[in-house]
Protein backbone atom coordinates (compact mmCIF):
# COMPACT_ATOMS: atom_id res chain seq x y z
CA UNK A 1 0.00 0.00 0.00
CA UNK A 2 1.55 3.29 -1.10
CA UNK A 3 1.65 6.21 1.27
CA UNK A 4 -0.39 9.23 0.32
CA UNK A 5 1.49 12.31 -0.87
CA UNK A 6 2.59 14.60 1.92
CA UNK A 7 1.26 18.16 2.05
CA UNK A 8 3.35 20.65 3.96
CA UNK A 9 7.06 20.44 4.87
CA UNK A 10 6.27 19.79 8.56
CA UNK A 11 4.08 16.85 7.57
CA UNK A 12 6.90 15.55 5.35
CA UNK A 13 9.36 15.70 8.25
CA UNK A 14 6.92 13.99 10.60
CA UNK A 15 6.29 11.25 8.06
CA UNK A 16 10.01 10.39 8.13
CA UNK A 17 10.50 10.51 11.90
CA UNK A 18 7.04 9.56 13.14
CA UNK A 19 6.81 7.67 16.38
CA UNK A 20 8.63 7.82 19.65
CA UNK A 21 11.41 5.39 18.78
CA UNK A 22 12.70 6.85 15.51
CA UNK A 23 13.35 10.26 17.01
CA UNK A 24 15.12 8.73 20.00
CA UNK A 25 17.20 6.39 17.81
CA UNK A 26 18.29 9.34 15.67
CA UNK A 27 19.11 11.30 18.82
CA UNK A 28 21.42 8.53 20.05
CA UNK A 29 22.95 8.01 16.60
CA UNK A 30 23.90 11.69 16.58
CA UNK A 31 26.42 10.66 19.26
CA UNK A 32 28.00 8.11 16.93
CA UNK A 33 27.69 4.71 15.33
CA UNK A 34 25.81 2.13 17.38
CA UNK A 35 25.24 -1.60 17.20
CA UNK A 36 21.73 -3.03 17.38
CA UNK A 37 21.96 -4.13 21.01
CA UNK A 38 23.44 -0.78 22.04
CA UNK A 39 20.35 0.91 20.62
CA UNK A 40 18.10 -1.58 22.42
CA UNK A 41 19.77 -0.76 25.73
CA UNK A 42 19.40 2.97 25.07
CA UNK A 43 15.70 2.54 24.23
CA UNK A 44 14.22 0.67 27.19
CA UNK A 45 10.79 -0.64 26.37
CA UNK A 46 11.31 -1.14 22.65
CA UNK A 47 10.88 -4.66 21.34
CA UNK A 48 13.38 -6.37 19.07
CA UNK A 49 10.77 -6.48 16.30
CA UNK A 50 9.86 -2.79 16.62
CA UNK A 51 13.48 -1.65 16.61
CA UNK A 52 14.21 -3.80 13.56
CA UNK A 53 11.19 -2.34 11.73
CA UNK A 54 11.98 1.25 12.66
CA UNK A 55 15.64 0.89 11.62
CA UNK A 56 14.60 -0.63 8.29
CA UNK A 57 12.16 2.22 7.66
CA UNK A 58 14.82 4.82 8.43
CA UNK A 59 17.33 3.01 6.23
CA UNK A 60 14.79 2.89 3.41
CA UNK A 61 14.18 6.64 3.84
CA UNK A 62 17.92 7.30 3.60
CA UNK A 63 18.26 8.55 7.19
CA UNK A 64 20.58 5.80 8.45
CA UNK A 65 23.18 3.49 6.98
CA UNK A 66 23.49 -0.16 7.97
CA UNK A 67 26.88 -1.84 7.77
CA UNK A 68 27.13 -5.61 8.09
CA UNK A 69 30.51 -7.14 8.90
CA UNK A 70 31.19 -10.68 7.60
CA UNK A 71 31.68 -12.23 11.03
CA UNK A 72 30.12 -15.01 13.07
CA UNK A 73 28.03 -13.98 14.86
CA UNK A 74 27.14 -11.15 12.48
CA UNK A 75 28.15 -7.65 13.52
CA UNK A 76 25.83 -4.87 12.31
CA UNK A 77 26.38 -1.17 12.90
CA UNK A 78 24.03 1.74 12.31
CA UNK A 79 25.03 5.32 11.63
CA UNK A 80 23.38 8.45 10.34
CA UNK A 81 23.68 9.40 6.70
CA UNK A 82 24.20 13.07 5.82
CA UNK A 83 20.41 13.30 5.41
CA UNK A 84 19.86 11.82 8.86
CA UNK A 85 22.50 14.09 10.38
CA UNK A 86 20.71 17.08 8.86
CA UNK A 87 17.95 16.44 11.42
CA UNK A 88 20.32 17.42 14.24
CA UNK A 89 19.07 21.02 14.56
CA UNK A 90 15.48 19.77 14.67
CA UNK A 91 16.23 17.28 17.46
CA UNK A 92 18.41 19.74 19.37
CA UNK A 93 15.57 22.28 19.23
CA UNK A 94 13.20 19.61 20.57
CA UNK A 95 15.73 18.80 23.31
CA UNK A 96 16.09 22.46 24.30
CA UNK A 97 12.33 22.97 24.30
CA UNK A 98 11.84 19.84 26.43
CA UNK A 99 14.34 21.11 28.98
CA UNK A 100 12.81 24.59 29.10
CA UNK A 101 9.12 23.67 29.09
CA UNK A 102 8.80 22.55 32.75
CA UNK A 103 10.52 25.76 33.85
CA UNK A 104 7.76 27.74 32.17
CA UNK A 105 5.18 26.42 34.62
CA UNK A 106 3.36 24.18 32.14
CA UNK A 107 2.23 20.68 32.81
Amino acid sequence: MAKKPVGCPVEKTLALIDGRWKVLAIYYLLQGTKRFNELRRLLPGITHRTLTRQLREMESAGLIARKVYPEVPPKVEYSLTPLGRSLEPVLMAMHAWGEAYPEKGGG
